[in-house]
């Protein structure tokens, strides 16, 4: 049986992806990253992709007219790849309707959701004085990090934690729980109830 494909997006060092990519080495692990996208060029997100012989693609909102166009181009490069499943993998561009019809599309965030949605999680995390924090993995839609919840993974605030180390410890428990949900997630096609 071949194994599902995955595209993902990057938008930065790619950390999440090289999690990922690392698991595929294995032949057990049932997924195959195909290809890695990205809004903009010279990142290590892309240097990771390319330097496992991985296509790669960059698709920057600054190409196009409007959000809109973008959103029909990105879809369009992705679809070329012909992926089962799409993640954004540290993506930070809000993914419009072109590209959500025509792929599932799967996400982490640093924070327990629905609690302490969009860019700032971690810090609104802290400012507001939770003992507990974490991470989610989300199915995307149209709104910003408020699809359906498949995985989360608590951390706990410890005494004299920063943003960073905080954002540190929730990183790991991120690529854990994404490799382990993975392929399980890239098996499962949009029309499915599960």
């Amino acid at each position: 049986m071949p194994r599902p494909r995955v595209v993902a997006l990057v938008s930065g060092s790619g950390t999440l992806l090289e999690a990922v990519l690392e698991a595929c080495t294995d032949p057990a692990y049932a997924v195959d990253v195909v290809a890695v996208g990205a809004d903009r060029d010279g990142i290590e997100g892309l240097a990771r992709a390319r330097r496992r012989g991985l296509p790669t693609f960059v698709e920057p909102v600054s190409a196009h007219p409007d959000r809109e166009a973008w959103d029909v181009a990105l879809a369009g490069r992705i679809g070329a790849h012909h992926p089962d499943l799409v993640l954004s993998a540290g993506f930070m561009r809000i993914l419009g309707p072109a590209v959500l019809a025509a792929h599932r599309v799967v996400n982490t965030h640093p924070a327990l959701l629905p609690s302490f949605p969009g860019a700032h999680a971690v810090r609104d995390a802290l400012a507001h004085g939770v003992r507990v924090s974490g991470c989610t993995l989300h199915e995307v839609d149209a709104g910003v990090d408020t699809g359906r919840i498949l995985d989360q993974r608590a951390v706990p605030v410890l005494a004299g934690d920063t943003e960073e180390s905080l954002h540190e410890r929730i990183k790991v428990a991120e690529r854990e729980m994404l490799v382990a949900a993975l392929p399980g997630l890239a098996r499962v096609h949009p029309l499915d109830d599960a």
